[in-house]
C-alpha cells in the first residue's frame, strides 16, 4: 500500500514538471489561498479589535437590562433615540444572585442618556465672577477658591474683572461701529446701541456698588445678550459606580485632574468630547493642523488645512473678549514683537498670527502655547468648576444636576475615537437624580417642603370638597410682585442637597447599590465563554425571580455591534466567491489537462491498468498540486500578515481608531485560518478532479491510442 502510494507520488510531481497547464493551476491555488489568508486575516482581527472596543469601553462581556423593558437595550442608542427601558429596582439582590456564578467576575451598575449644558459667553462668566467676589467680600457662602481670597486680594479682582468687561465693551462697540457701515439703519438695535453707550460712561462705573444687584442684573440682561459666543452642547452621559467602572474597565485612565472621590457626587467628561467640544475653537484648530503635519499632510496642499487657518485669522474675537486692559497690553506687545509689526489693535495683530504656513506654523504653534494661552481660558469648562447639567426626565420634565468637574478621562488605544470619546461619566445618585427617580435625600427634601409650607395631603374622594367647599379655600387670590433671595430660598435639607452634598457627603456603598438603574455590565472570568454566561444568567433569573434579561456586548451595542455580523457575513462571501471562482477556473484547468493526456491515459489501460489506478494517479496528483501550492499560499500570506502585524496598519481616520481599537491594526493569522484554507483548496482540488477523471476513464483505450494520428 505504501509502495503504491509513493508510486503515485512520484507519478504525479513527474506529471506537474511536465505540464505548463498543471504550473497555471498551482499558481491559481497559490493565489487564492494567499487571498483567504489575508483577507481572512484581516477581517478576523478587525472583528476582533472592534469587540476589545466596544467590550473595553462601556460594554462589558454582558448587559443586563429588565426584562419588563419596551425595547431591547442599545448603548450607544437607536435611530429613534434613547431605548425604553424598565428600571431595575433591586440591584442589591440581582448583584448577589450574579455573584453566585463561577464565571462572574464583577458587576457594574449604569444607567445612560442625553443632557444639555450651558458655557455662558464672555459676559457670564465675568458677571458670576464678580457675584461671588462680592459675595465673599460680605461673607457670604461661595465656592472655597473664592473664601480663600484676603480682602485685599477680593478687591483686587473686583477692580480686574470691572476692567475686563469694560474691555469686552469696547470690543461690542467697535462690531456695533462696523455694523452700522454694513447694515441698513433700520436693522440696527437702538436699545442695544443705547445700552452700550450707557454702560461705556464713567459715571455708569462710578455707580456701581450703589446698587450692585441692579447694576449686576442691567449688564446680565442687556449687555451679556449681545455677545454671541456662548455654547449649548448636547452631552450623552453614562451613570455608574464610578470606582467600579475603573477597576473593572481596564482601559480607562484618567488624563487630567482627578477621579471623584469614593462615594462622592462628581463629574468626568470623556477627554475627547472635552477637546472636540470645549476647547477654545483656535486652539482646538492648531492642534488639528499639528496632528495633520506630523501625519505628512501640508497647509500649502491640504484644504481642509487652509480651511483652519481661514478660520481662525477671521474668528479672532473669542482670545479678544477674554482680555482685560492689562493682558490687552501685555499680548500686543508680545505679538508686535513676535511678528516684528507696529500695529496696536490686537484683533489685527492676532490675525497677522495666525496666517500660519508651513514654514512658520512650528515657532507659531509654539508660541500661542507658551505666551498666549497663558493669558486667556482655553476650556469652557475647567477641571473644579460646578457644572450645570440639564436633561428631561423618564416622565418628560426638565431636571437639572449641578456637579463638580473632577478630570477628564479616556480609553487606552481609543484616545482619538468619537465613539468611545462622546459618553462621559458621573456618580450613580446624580444620575438617579437627573433621570427623575425618588431618592431617599429627594424623600427628605419633599418632607421638609411639605412641612414648611403647610401642605396637606388631598385623598382623591375628598379633592373636590377640600379645594372648593370651604369659604376659608378661596381659589383666586393677589399676587403680589417679590424679589426672591437665592440665599434664602433654599435651607434645611433642600441647602444641604444643592450644597453640602456637592463637595462633602460620602455615600456608602449600600447607598450607592440601593436605588435604580437601567442596565449593568458583566465582567467574565472567561471571555470564551460569552454565550454560556448569558445562558447560565437567564436562567437564574428564571428560577429566582430577578426579572433581568442577559445579552451579549454586540447585542447590547445596537447598530454599531451588529457591524461585527456584517464582517462576518463579508468574510463568508468572500470566501465563497473564491471557493465558486476557483472551483470554476480550476475545473476547466483539470479538463484539458486531463484531456490532453487521453493518449496516455489509454495507452495505460491497454496495457491492463485499472479504473482505479487511473482514478488515484489523477486525485493523487491534484492532492499534491494543492498541498504544495496551498502550503505556499498560506505561508506567503502569514508572512504578509506578520509584516503588517509588525508595522501596523494606520487607522484612515478617527472613526476607525474604534474599528482599529487604537491609532494601528495589527492582525494576526489563527491556527484555524490555515486550516480552514488548507482544506477549502483540498476541497477545491478534488471536486476540480473529479469530472475530468471520469471523462478519461471512459475513453477506450483503441480511441485514445489512435487521437494522434
Amino acid at each position: 500500500m505504501i509502495a503504491q502510494l509513493w508510486m503515485l507520488i512520484q507519478i504525479a510531481f513527474r506529471n506537474l514538471r511536465a505540464s505548463p497547464i498543471n504550473l497555471l493551476i498551482g499558481l491559481l491555488i497559490f493565489g487564492g489561498t494567499l487571498l483567504f489568508v489575508v483577507f481572512g486575516s484581516l477581517l478576523d482581527s478587525l472583528n476582533v479589535a472592534m469587540s476589545k472596543s466596544i467590550i473595553g469601553s462601556i460594554a462589558g462581556h454582558v448587559q443586563l437590562y429588565s426584562s419588563k423593558s419596551k425595547d431591547e437595550l442599545s448603548l450607544y442608542g437607536s435611530m429613534g433615540g434613547d431605548p425604553d427601558l424598565s428600571a431595575v429596582t433591586d440591584f442589591p439582590k440581582i448583584k448577589e444572585a450574579l455573584e453566585t456564578l463561577p464565571n462572574v467576575k464583577v458587576v457594574v451598575p449604569m444607567g445612560s442618556s442625553g443632557a444639555l449644558i450651558t458655557a455662558g459667553n464672555a459676559v457670564d462668566i465675568a458677571l458670576d465672577t464678580l457675584r461671588n467676589l462680592y459675595k465673599a467680600k460680605e461673607g457670604k457662602d461661595v465656592a472655597p477658591k473664592f473664601s480663600k481670597l484676603t480682602p485685599a486680594e477680593i478687591d483686587s479682582q473686583i477692580v480686574s474683572e470691572k476692567s475686563h468687561i469694560r474691555q469686552i465693551i469696547k470690543v461690542l462697540q467697535a462690531d456695533a461701529q462696523k455694523a452700522l457701515e454694513i447694515l441698513d439703519k433700520n436693522a440696527i438695535d437702538k436699545e442695544a446701541q443705547a445700552n452700550l453707550a450707557k454702560v461705556s460712561q464713567d459715571d455708569f462705573w462710578n455707580h456701581f456698588d450703589d446698587d450692585t444687584n441692579a447694576t449686576l442684573d442691567f449688564l446680565d440682561t442687556k449687555i451679556a445678550p449681545q455677545v454671541t459666543d456662548g455654547q449649548l452642547l448636547f452631552l450623552r452621559y453614562l451613570g455608574t459606580d464610578l470606582d467600579k467602572f475603573q477597576t473593572s474597565f481596564d482601559r480607562m485612565e484618567i488624563v487630567d485632574g482627578q477621579p471623584v472621590p469614593k462615594g462622592q457626587r462628581g463629574f468626568l467628561i470623556a477627554k475627547f468630547f472635552y477637546e472636540e467640544n470645549m476647547k477654545l475653537k483656535s486652539a482646538r484648530r492648531l492642534d488639528r493642523i499639528k496632528e495633520a503635519m506630523v501625519a505628512g499632510r501640508t497647509i500649502e496642499k491640504d484644504e481642509e488645512l487652509q480651511r483652519f487657518v481661514r478660520e481662525n485669522r477671521t474668528q479672532t474675537r473669542d482670545i479678544v473678549l477674554q482680555l482685560d486692559a492689562i493682558r490687552t497690553a501685555k499680548m500686543t506687545e508680545g505679538l508686535k514683537k513676535m511678528l516684528s509689526a507696529e500695529d496696536t489693535d490686537v484683533s489685527a495683530l492676532l490675525t497677522k498670527f495666525f496666517d500660519t504656513t508651513d514654514a512658520n506654523f512650528n515657532d507659531r504653534y509654539a508660541y500661542f502655547y507658551s505666551d498666549i494661552a497663558p493669558l486667556i481660558e482655553l476650556y469652557r469648562v475647567r477641571i473644579g468648576d460646578t457644572l450645570t447639567i440639564k436633561a428631561f426626565s423618564r416622565g418628560g420634565s426638565i431636571q437639572a444636576v449641578n456637579m463638580k468637574v473632577y478630570g477628564t478621562f479616556g480609553f487606552k488605544g481609543l484616545e482619538k475615537s468619537p465613539l468611545a470619546g462622546s459618553t462621559s461619566l458621573m456618580d450613580l445618585m446624580s444620575f438617579r437624580d437627573l433621570y427623575g427617580y425618588l431618592t431617599a435625600d429627594k424623600l427628605e427634601e419633599l418632607k421638609e417642603i411639605k412641612e414648611d409650607t403647610g401642605a396637606k395631603e388631598i385623598t382623591r374622594e375628598n379633592a373636590e370638597a377640600d379645594l372648593f367647599g370651604g369659604e376659608s379655600n378661596n381659589v383666586v387670590a393677589e399676587a403680589t410682585a417679590g424679589v426672591i433671595d437665592a440665599d434664602k430660598a433654599l435651607s434645611g435639607m433642600a441647602r444641604k442637597l444643592r450644597t453640602e452634598d456637592l463637595v462633602k457627603r460620602v455615600y456608602t456603598q449600600s447607598e450607592i447599590d440601593t436605588g435604580v438603574v437601567l442596565n449593568a455590565a458583566v465582567m467574565l472570568k472567561d471571555d470564551t465563554k460569552i454565550e454560556q454566561a448569558i445562558a447560565d444568567i437567564n436562567a437564574l433569573s428564571e428560577a429566582k425571580g430577578l426579572g433581568i434579561k442577559a445579552v451579549s456586548w454586540q447585542k447590547a451595542s445596537g447598530i454599531l455591534g451588529q457591524i461585527v455580523n456584517v464582517f462576518r457575513a463579508i468574510l463568508i462571501a468572500v470566501t465563497g466567491l473564491i471557493f465558486m471562482v476557483a472551483i470554476f477556473i480550476m475545473l476547466n484547468a483539470f479538463i484539458l489537462a486531463t484531456l490532453s493526456r487521453t493518449q496516455m491515459i489509454g495507452t495505460m489501460r491497454a496495457i491492463g491498468a485499472q479504473v482505479r489506478l487511473i482514478l488515484a494517479m489523477v486525485f493523487t496528483e491534484s492532492l499534491v498540486l494543492g498541498i504544495l501550492f496551498g502550503s505556499a499560499g498560506i505561508l506567503s500570506g502569514s508572512l504578509l500578515i506578520g509584516l503588517a502585524h509588525n508595522i501596523g496598519i494606520p487607522a484612515p481616520n478617527d472613526i476607525a481608531y474604534f474599528f482599529f481599537s487604537g491609532p494601528r491594526l495589527r492582525p494576526d493569522v489563527s491556527v484555524m485560518n490555515m486550516v480552514v484554507a488548507i482544506s477549502i483548496v483540498m476541497v477545491v482540488s478534488i471536486i476540480s478532479t473529479l469530472i475530468p477523471a471520469v471523462m478519461a476513464t471512459r475513453v477506450s483505450p483503441l480511441t485514445a491510442m489512435q487521437a494522434d494520428e
